[in-house]
């Protein structure tokens, strides 16, 4: 059990809810925590003016609201604003949408009642989703259309996804006897009012983005090794001089991955042994491609990137992020935007153009490894077959290519694309439920990416015949992935091919973590 609410939920315990479903448990002094909360606000409110709670919303606050009808009020808003579009956001990102949500609930300065959180761990352990569509949120008053919907799903109405299937909320409340949500004072506009679509949808995305991470160092290393190069540009005494923390991180990771390796090369050995240097033109290359020989300085920012945007997320996670605030410590509400969901957008923004970056990279090292000319080193498209009337790995290339593409220009950032609305109320917003999806189709990209590296790499171990030489690493992961994707020497449809080496990077566990490395 992950308990919630008595302390910081990290990346790791919200990692262990979502992918291996371990249960959600309220710790109780913040449930009582809650209730004193609600009930500073039952009473703070009975006679004063209160946004969202006795006056309309946005540019209609200026309206008050009938005594009679305030419970009403909470209902119109979650009803009305029920107007997603698009496609479902996966059972498993509406998920991790309840799991910030409760998580910012159970701070408690949202004067809601306990049946709220209570509620949303039920629905949590008994993996019943709720169904949210992409668009719709502009997050600026947080991610109100798509919070709408998980809304929508706890007093009871629309629909969710349970067992796969898409079905109506009442029809699998009564099944499981899940009791809906009562409304009491504000829990509409507290539910509806956060950040908690773009910071659940951006947590999944760090912890995808942490694992291609380490799958691109592990493939970068590993066709550093099928193409003999030289060990000194990912050596400690190199990148040690440059004083960034990602860069000297990814060259420790090099050294660990390739450290048995019979392939790769000491320049010592092969460059500087002594002797009259009389040769003309050196058919030995002196220094590889920079696709090659440049990987910690390109990786690096990208893991600089991913830890930043974690950090950053991680504290919106545990952070009170909507609007009023309401602080039964200091005997009062306080009116402001701790729904605007800038640190997510910019941190979204950054990371896509880093894992575009990572994409591009391995593009790169993919088509140095099908040109013959480039590595002089494997046939043309690393083809087993006969040159000319088989065609190896070259229509694959295509999709890799064109994935590239559509990640460069999925990269123009959102977090400058502020549209006013709301009758100019709402005159910057960030974007942020926009900036995490389209982070999310990048990293997906990128996973179809390397899965053809990964299959290109293969072929070329098995033309060179050398998988004994490989590291010990690298040769378990060649014969991991040669179980369910064999040597091809004909041509057969690949993209079936593709979908299951890309599913395999995506659900496997590098075996190499940026954790392990921290204190080296």
């Amino acid at each position: 059990m992950i308990p919630v609410g008595q302390d910081t939920l990290s990346l790791e315990q919200f990692s262990d809810i979502l992918f291996k479903k371990k249960t959600v448990t309220l710790t109780g002094s913040a449930l009582d925590n809650i209730d004193t909360n609600f009930r500073f606000l039952q009473e703070f409110s009975a006679d004063k003016l209160i946004y969202g709670i006795n006056t309309g919303f946005g540019p209609m606050a200026q309206y008050r609201v009938k005594e009679e009808s305030l419970l009403q009020l909470q209902y119109n808003l979650i009803r009305s604003h029920s107007s997603g579009s698009g496609r479902l956001m996966s059972a498993f990102l509406a998920k991790a949408v309840m799991i910030a949500r409760l998580n910012s609930l159970m701070q408690g300065y949202s004067g809601v009642h306990t049946e709220v959180v209570e509620l949303l761990r039920e629905l949590i352990n008994k993996d019943v989703s709720p169904c949210i569509y992409e668009h719709g949120g502009v997050g600026a008053s947080g991610d109100l259309v798509q919070l709408a919907h998980l809304a929508l799903v706890l007093i009871g109405e629309g629909e969710v996804i349970f067992e796969d299937k898409v079905q109506p909320t009442k029809d699998i409340f009564d099944k499981l006897a899940i009791k809906p949500l009562s409304i009491h004072v504000r829990e509409g506009l507290a539910i509806l009012n956060g950040t908690s679509a773009m910071t659940g949808i951006g947590i999944v995305n760090i912890i995808q983005a942490q694992k291609l991470l380490r799958w691109s160092v592990i493939l970068s290393a590993m066709t550093n090794e099928i193409v003999e190069a030289y060990n000194d540009h990912y050596s400690y005494e190199l990148n040690i001089v440059k004083h960034h923390r990602g860069q000297n991180r990814i060259a420790a990771m090099m050294r660990e991955i390739l450290k048995d390796s019979k392939m790769i090369r000491n320049r010592s050995e092969h460059l500087y042994h002594p002797g009259k240097l009389e040769e003309e033109v050196f058919e030995d290359k002196v220094q590889e491609y920079y696709s090659l020989r440049c990987i910690t300085q390109v990786l690096g920012p990208v893991y600089d990137t991913i830890s930043n945007a974690e950090k950053v997320l991680v504290e919106e996670l545990n952070s009170v992020n909507d609007n009023p605030v309401i602080d039964h410590v200091n005997q009062n509400v306080f009116h402001g935007g701790n729904f605007h969901g800038d640190y997510v957008s910019l941190e979204m923004d950054k990371l896509k153009i880093a894992i575009t970056r990572l994409s591009m990279l391995s593009e790169r090292q993919l088509n140095y490894l099908l040109n013959d000319k480039l590595n002089q080193k494997f046939p043309p498209f690393v083809n087993l077959g006969v040159l000319g009337l088989n065609f190896g790995m070259q229509g694959v290339q295509f999709t890799a290519t064109s994935t590239v593409a559509e990640n460069q220009t999925l990269s123009f950032p959102m977090y400058v694309h502020s549209i006013p609305n709301n009758n100019d109320n709402q005159d910057i917003v960030s974007m942020g439920c926009n900036a995490a999806l389209m982070t999310k189709r990048v990293i997906d990209n990128s996973f179809e990416v390397l899965g053809i590296q990964l299959m290109t790499i293969l072929q070329a171990v098995d033309y060179l015949d050398c998988s004994s030489r490989l590291a010990a690493s690298t040769r378990s992961l060649y014969r991991e992935v040669r179980q369910f994707f064999p040597k091809f020497i004909e041509d057969t449809p690949k993209y079936k091919d593709v979908e299951k080496v890309r599913s395999y990077l995506e659900t496997a566990d590098p075996a190499f973590s940026f954790k392990a490395l921290a204190s080296s």
